[in-house]
């Protein structure tokens, strides 16, 4: 049965394909090439991946070392290493890693691809995927959201919510699942969302850069 994470990183295969190697993405400096090089380096070499979440100038060197002759590598290659997923002995290869880890990772990168381009419109979610974005985001809004400047609330259409950072004055985020994902995860200027709350308030929300890992 196809999973969740099955699913999106064909889609950001496909994605990064049609977009060819030089097009802009949402993350800053990252054109599309670069991105996929983070996605396979991220699952093939964990040695240089650390260096995106220990923060040791030593480690980060080396992922951006190691990032650096991945991108040199023709593009082909490096989205048929995305379409085929992680090596035979990989953690990723294992269904509840997989789930856990690419979900929103892949979801993400393939929107920083589509969003980036001018005639890009909203993608619509079946349910049961929009529920588990949300699960996700109600185990990792403290985390995402430890830096903001301003009190967080994330509010979906039925009216849950999750607290993402204490604070005052407080700003409620409203949206579906996948664009408060990509609010919370710094993509403020590309989600589809509501802000609620004092008016400077919003706005040191709306432009902070403390969002995400």
């Amino acid at each position: 049965m196809s999973t969740h994470a099955k699913r999106e990183r064909l889609l950001l295969a496909d994605l990064l394909e049609a977009a060819g190697p030089d097009a802009p993405t949402l993350c800053e400096g990252w054109r599309t090439r670069d991105l996929a090089a983070h996605v396979v380096v991220r699952e093939r070499r964990p040695d240089a991946a650390a260096g995106a979440v220990v923060p040791v100038p030593a480690l980060k060197a080396r992922l951006d070392r190691v990032q650096e002759e991945f991108a040199g590598k023709p593009y082909e290659e490096l989205i048929q290493l995305i379409r085929t997923g992680p090596p035979r002995l990989s953690p990723f290869t294992i269904k509840q890693v997989d789930e856990g880890a690419n979900v929103v990772e892949f979801y993400v990168h393939a929107e920083d691809v589509r969003r980036a381009q001018p005639d890009w419109s909203p993608r619509e979610l079946d349910p049961v995927f929009a529920d588990t974005l949300w699960s996700r985001l109600e185990k990792s809004a403290r985390l995402l959201g430890r830096k903001a400047p301003v009190g967080l609330v994330l509010r979906r259409p039925n009216g849950q919510t999750v607290v993402a950072h204490r604070g005052t004055p407080v700003v409620t985020v409203s949206g579906e699942p996948g664009e408060l994902t990509m609010f919370l995860f710094g993509r403020q200027d590309a989600a589809k969302v509501e802000l609620d709350g004092e008016q400077e308030a919003v706005e040191k929300l709306h432009t902070a850069k403390q969002l995400g890992i």
